[in-house]
């Protein structure tokens, strides 16, 4: 008897794609699944994960593939199904309605019980096939669950109204009329610097996420022991097992606090923050270790994540044939099949083969155990033939691993995570000096444009030929810090054109105009029971950091007072939270830390030729608060603040804020100019 599909089959999700044959009758999240379960006076079970999730499939196959279970989930519920990377609204709504409701932390799979008005009344995250880990099983927990929803009807209605009410109180309150100052900047860098790990870089204990943009916030506003801490870190991390020391790329946590043993997914919002972070650090270190990584890096988004479009997907999984990691782990035999003896004995010490399994007790996952110079010295040969024979040892790993059946691929194509990766291939292109790296940002600008820019819109996700939602906020904060960056990088007044646009929706589309700050809808967004407007930095940059971040430097750069008035409002909004507990929302503080002094803005005009080579040394400059945008001569159709005159030669421009300094016209003055400011 042929299965039959339920609705997911029509749409592009890969997670929501994986669960069409379920015999769980599964419906998108849509006005027709809301109906049904007005209509027919059902709770809604709303199942929220994402195809990278790896007790999201323990879930699946434990439950949702099970006949019994989903017999009585159809009996009893309206159930539907959510790629929580499509709809981030629905998944921030009910993660906070969970930790409301249970006073704990949620996470994926989420599992929430709503009334058919969409308010949650009960919830948790995994729950098993069968009672274990302390939880009920899910056939159980469904049957409890609905005898509530029909005897209790009274007592979840009145939680209900409660719960609306906290969710509704969760707004910021009103701006407050204090001045700003640079206190939560420094209060920040003391609280996160005492959390460092001396050891072992990052900071606190396991598990450990890179967390960009707290990393990127104290390598660049912090004082010199943040520094520091920064590029420890970034060097132990780079010789961790978070990095995959064979076809490069980051995995998305270490669930040790020695950065070794990592969740094996790797995620597209990781790693294009960490490329621009890593090609930061290299400014200031000129590390060999932090060009490895990017390289690696990018290496790894080119042969694995990049879609025919230009543009680049979205994640990999954890598993492979049902087994966290197992593509990527070795045993000592496996890996001395494949090598010479000299190569062996090179690999062996330097990626801990010859030391205890480090997986589960029975695999070897690789990372630096032994510096390659100690290697070297040990078997009596040159540091230059150490790393010839691992060069040698990683493409035959490599060209192995390439038979073994591959991690599924999450290939849908998400604005705002495209955005972060563009972002970070045109910072590091500039830092390093990489032209084809700027080519894959620039192809994927143009794709976005293309594919996802319409009638004066953005839409949030792409694929198969059809682009799909509602932009959020951070589609639009994370695009146009995109092309602050790409402007930086190889000036085009039609991307300049772009980031006005994309500015002008957000304050027309976003901005809370009379608290100030920016919600994380539009505002002909679906009506849902909570608007967030998020101030902390997740795994992702905070949306609203990333506006006040990105509307402050366009309105220096424009001298536009309404994109200069947003910013202020924004940190107006947030500002009594930023005094209370300024730690969690580096972004923001970036922002308050330029509104406070205004980042360095230097327009260099002349010969494209000449150009160009001025840009290369002032792009390796390590400070990130100075924006340097080469305009060549003949350039037509600029903004009163960039049409500076015309030279034979090449001409500096500097100004932060309404102070600009004379005429510069030779690089090293500019470049004294600007290391000097990036101690200030």
């Amino acid at each position: 008897m042929p299965t039959m599909s339920n609705a997911l089959a029509h749409e592009t999700s890969p997670y929501l794609l994986q669960h069409k044959d379920n015999p769980v009758d599964w419906h998108p999240w849509g006005p027709e699944a809301l109906e049904l379960a007005r209509r027919e006076g059902k709770p809604i079970l709303l199942s929220i994960g994402y195809s990278s999730c790896h007790w999201c499939h323990v879930m699946a196959h434990e439950s949702f593939e099970n006949e019994d279970v989903a017999a009585v989930m159809n009996r009893l519920f309206v159930n539907i199904k959510v790629d929580r990377e499509e709809r981030p609204d629905l998944d921030q709504i009910y993660q906070t309605a969970l930790q409301m409701l249970t006073r704990k932390a949620g996470g994926w799979p989420l599992t929430m019980f709503l009334a058919p008005d969409q308010t949650p009344f009960f919830g948790g995250t995994y729950f098993p096939r069968e009672p274990r880990f302390g939880l009920p099983g899910i056939a159980q927990l469904l049957e409890s669950v609905a005898h509530a929803w029909q005897e209790k009807r009274s007592e979840i209605e009145e939680q209900n109204a409660e719960v609306r009410r906290a969710l509704a109180e969760l707004a910021p309150g009103t701006p407050s009329p204090l001045e700003l100052t640079e206190r939560p900047v420094y209060a920040a860098i003391a609280d996160i610097k005492s959390g460092f790990d001396v050891e072992r870089g990052g900071y606190n204990g396991a598990p450990k996420f890179p967390r960009p943009a707290e990393l990127e916030f104290m390598l660049h506003r912090g004082d010199d022991e943040a520094r520091d801490q920064i590029l420890f870190t970034l060097a132990k991390m780079a010789e961790g097992g978070i990095v995959d020391q064979i076809g490069g790329g980051f995995y998305r946590y270490s669930v040790d606090a020695m950065w070794l043993i990592p969740h094996f997914e790797k995620m597209l919002y990781d790693n294009g923050p960490l490329l621009g972070l890593y090609a930061d650090a290299w400014a200031q270190t000129r590390e060999p270790l932090f060009t490895r990584t990017a390289e690696m890096t990018v290496d790894w988004l080119v042969r694995e994540m990049s879609s025919p479009e230009g543009l680049f997907y979205s994640a990999l999984d954890a598993d492979s044939e049902h087994e966290e990691g197992k593509f990527y782990v070795w045993t000592p035999d496996q890996v001395r099949a494949l090598l010479t003896e000299d190569e062996y004995a090179v690999a062996a010490p330097h990626w801990g083969l010859n030391r205890p399994a480090n997986f589960e007790e029975k695999a070897w996952h690789l990372a630096v155990a032994k510096p390659l110079s100690a290697v070297a010295k040990q078997l009596g040969i040159t540091l230059e033939e150490a790393e010839d024979r691992l060069d040698s040892a990683r493409e035959r790993l490599f060209k192995a691993r390439t038979g073994r059946v591959r991690p599924g691929l999450d290939d849908k194509l998400l604005t705002s995570w495209n955005a972060l990766m563009i972002r970070g291939l045109a910072r590091a292109a500039r830092r390093m000096n990489r032209p084809d790296w700027l080519v894959l940002a620039r192809q994927a600008a143009e794709a976005l444009k293309q594919r996802i820019w319409q009638d004066g819109r953005l839409l949030a996700s792409y694929k198969d030929g059809r682009a799909r939602f509602d932009a959020y906020l951070d589609d639009y904060a994370f695009l146009l810090a995109a092309l602050l960056e790409l402007l930086q990088a190889d000036f085009r007044v039609a991307d300049l054109a772009w980031a006005q646009q994309l500015a002008d929706t957000l304050l027309t589309q976003f901005e809370d105009k009379e608290q100030g700050g920016f919600y994380f809808t539009a505002h002909d967004h679906e009506k849902l029971i909570l608007r967030p407007k998020p101030l902390h930095d997740h795994a992702i940059p905070s949306g609203n950091g990333m506006a006040a971040l990105t509307l402050g430097r366009l309105g220096h750069l424009l001298g536009e007072a309404r994109y200069l008035d947003a910013a202020e409002r924004t940190l107006r909004c947030f500002q009594s939270s930023l005094a209370s507990q300024p730690a969690p929302a580096p972004t923001m503080l970036t922002a308050l830390a330029e509104f406070i002094k205004p980042p360095t803005i230097v327009v260099l005009r002349g010969p494209e030729t000449a150009l160009q080579g001025w840009m290369r040394e002032v792009s390796a400059e390590s400070s990130d608060a100075a924006l340097t945008f080469a305009i060549p001569n003949g350039m037509a159709n600029l903004p009163r603040t960039l049409a500076k005159p015309e030279q034979e030669i090449v001409t500096g421009y500097v100004c932060a804020g309404v102070n600009c300094l004379p005429e510069v016209v030779r690089i090293s003055d500019l470049t004294t100019i600007l290391s000097s400011q990036a101690m200030n």
